[in-house]
């Protein structure tokens, strides 16, 4: 069983080897999320990691790989109150913004972080471009939901790479309410723990589980090489110019 410490390294069970979160998200780096599906089968788990594919990027060309900050989200059962007006923006910033949704845990991202929130589903914009962007201030590289983005036209300005599985409108007030953070969460059908390896692209969303990260990593690795040496044979047969793909 892999061990993880206070200080963020684990043990692989495989290998003996012991690495720091930063460490194993360098493994990583470079790879598509199709290298990590092979990576994933090659160790003989074919079913386990690939996020359900409705949950997708809001823009083209988004991607990331990280280490996942993990948050969960509830249906709130909180009134809101039959007020209007200033009454309602006073209570809205003072009450629900300001403690409701209160993110205590944000303090505690380091850059490269994934935001990993699992959501209720009951069609709220949970991430939006002011909750993205200032997670991004704090360290966030990136966030994934199964739940809602609003204000999509200005996250996709803004440029942090967001997975959502559908586009909304709704605030959060009287509706959804964070409960707990740094725990195991169930994304697209895949659980994932804080701390894992996840990673996102045109194919979707793949999470690693952090216990067997280098062994993936080592034939995500492996079939990443041999589809570029491949590819590049037929450019170069083609007469065309290499590009990023297949250096």
């Amino acid at each position: 069983m892999t061990t993880t410490s206070d200080n963020g390294t684990s043990t692989s069970p495989a290998t003996g080897t012991t690495k720091t979160k930063q460490e194993l998200v360098a493994l990583f780096q470079g790879l598509r999320v199709s290298d990590v599906r092979d990576g994933l089968d090659w160790i003989g788990m074919p079913n386990k990691g690939s996020v359900h594919r409705d949950i997708q990027s809001i823009a083209e060309g988004m991607k990331f790989c990280g280490a996942a900050f993990t948050v969960r989200s509830r249906v709130s059962q909180k009134q809101v109150p039959q007020i209007v007006g200033e009454d309602y923006t006073k209570w809205a910033r003072e009450y629900w913004y300001g403690e409701v949704m209160h993110s205590p845990w944000d303090a505690e991202l380091e850059p490269g972080d994934i935001v990993v929130l699992e959501s209720p589903d009951c069609g709220v914009g949970e991430i939006g471009s002011y909750n993205s962007l200032d997670w991004h201030i704090k360290g966030a590289a990136a966030v994934v939901t199964s739940g809602g983005c609003r204000d999509r036209d200005e996250c996709r300005a803004q440029g942090v790479p967001i997975f959502a599985q559908y586009r909304n409108q709704a605030m959060t007030q009287g509706r959804v309410e964070y409960e707990a953070a740094k725990i195991p969460v169930s994304v697209g059908g895949v659980q994932i723990k804080h701390g894992d390896i996840v990673l996102g692209d045109g194919d979707g969303v793949i999470a690693v589980p952090f216990e067997v990260a280098e062994q993936v990593a080592q034939y995500a690795r492996q079939e990443n090489e041999n589809d570029k040496a491949g590819r590049r044979r037929m450019y170069q047969t083609l007469g065309w110019e290499l590009d990023e793909s297949v250096r």
